[in-house]
């Protein structure tokens, strides 16, 4: 599986305003699977935009963006559930629910992952004593470490991780690299990343600027 962009475009952004990005309007960018790419811009550039223009959960924009097909007729859905994963920059967690059952929701969907393996993954980002409690009383921080666990529980070719680490120190920042190059290499994935500037947490094989 690949990613296809063709002459992408915001259409609540003008040309001039993207005319220096390396994504937008640019006649063919491709993201290969088992590749990682860092998407890096300003705040207000789109970086956001163009992961979700890429999950299929806003349509708004010029272009053409595919899989192995183009979004019309496409079952987006299906993409979602088996080939793309996606940490939004807002978690999208459940506030009512536990931090065990933020997770399940996810992966009885998907029954990817063993309550064992995800135990386990709660565990090693320090957060397995608080696996019962309730998410609307977790730090931000927190809240991050969760959702990311929770985008493992699935099958993908792609991860798309929207600023993942900008609540966190840097002890949990190397735990969750660690653990998500692991779960990249063991699915022969690809990750796309967004920063607001170039870092050194994965090896990239590819940095765009926005």
């Amino acid at each position: 599986m690949q990613i296809e962009l063709k002459n992408v475009k915001p259409k609540y952004m003008s040309e001039a305003e993207v005319k220096a990005s390396d994504i937008y309007l640019q006649l063919r960018v491709v993201f290969e699977k088992g590749k990682k790419y860092l998407i890096k811009a300003n705040s207000g550039h789109g970086k956001t935009s163009i992961l979700n223009f890429i999950y299929g959960n806003n349509l708004n924009f010029e272009g053409e963006i595919k899989y192995d097909t183009s979004f019309e007729g496409k079952k987006v859905f299906d993409y979602r559930k088996r080939n793309i994963s996606y940490v939004f920059q807002d978690f999208k967690l459940f506030p009512e629910l536990t931090l065990f059952e933020n997770i399940q929701l996810k992966n009885k969907l998907t029954n990817f992952k063993t309550e064992k393996e995800i135990e386990e993954l709660i565990k090693r980002v320090q957060l397995l004593e608080k696996k019962d409690q309730l998410v609307k009383n977790f730090s931000l921080g927190q809240r991050q470490r969760i959702a990311i666990i929770r985008a493992l529980c699935q099958s993908f070719d792609f991860l798309l991780l929207d600023e993942p680490f900008s609540h966190l120190d840097s002890e949990n920042i190397e735990i969750l690299t660690k653990i998500i190059d692991e779960e990249l290499e063991n699915r022969n994935a690809s990750l796309i990343m967004t920063s607001l500037g170039e870092v050194s947490f994965f090896k990239y094989n590819c940095v765009l600027n926005l």
